[in-house]
């Protein structure tokens, strides 16, 4: 049976955290490029934001495990950052008539999913599980979708193939969201088995957590 895994350390000031941070601080920005803003030339901003931001994601990973500079902050702090960007891109995309509510609903149905389940462990003393690789890649469709949903909202000669790929990553994103959420759901409710089981045994072997804290 698998150990729980060790805690991360209680690191706040790391070059991982200060990129999430710098994330996070973008998200307004971000806003205001989409909703006050409105031009060409403001979306074409919010799109390279956009891939700093992806870029980003992708950086404070390695960093952190170059430098093992892996801290509990930082793994709050990067889910966050993603959820924000998918959050806010959607209503504003929604607010601008570019994708339907229709869309927003069912991506926040599968947060709403995963809040009830957060809650369940919290309560049972554990923390949030791992981030799946179906996740990440779920993540990384949705960042894909959103500048190309953008650009295919003008009138220019590569709108219409924007557009095209644009909805394509966005329905294969969130048909793997709802799969990793799914996986969510099952690995959270193996862990809360075999917490019962392990009581009743008088000893406790979770698998696949990031630990009780």
């Amino acid at each position: 049976m698998a150990e729980d895994q060790p805690e991360q350390p209680e690191r706040v000031l790391t070059i991982p955290n200060l990129i999430s941070f710098a994330r996070l601080a973008g998200v307004p920005v971000f806003l205001w490029l989409v909703l006050g803003v409105r031009t060409q030339a403001g979306d074409w901003w919010a799109v390279g934001l956009l891939m700093a931001a992806g870029l980003s994601d992708w950086l404070d990973g390695k960093i952190a495990r170059a430098l093992n500079q892996q801290s509990r902050l930082g793994e709050i702090l990067d889910p966050a950052a993603d959820r924000l960007y998918i959050v806010s891109t959607i209503i504003a995309l929604a607010i601008r008539a570019i994708i339907g509510w229709w869309l927003v609903a069912i991506l926040a149905a599968r947060e709403l999913v995963l809040g009830v389940v957060l809650l369940v462990l919290r309560r049972h003393g554990y923390g949030p599980l791992h981030v799946s690789f179906v996740g990440k890649a779920a993540t990384l469709n949705l960042l894909y979708a959103f500048p190309l949903l953008f650009l295919g909202s003008h009138e220019t000669s590569y709108a219409g193939v924007a557009r095209v790929f644009g909805w394509a990553f966005a329905l294969w994103g969130t048909a793997l969201y709802w799969w990793a959420a799914a996986l969510y759901v099952e690995q959270a409710r193996r862990l809360l088995a075999a917490d019962r089981a392990g009581r009743r045994g008088g000893s406790l072997c979770p698998e696949g957590s990031t630990g009780k804290r």
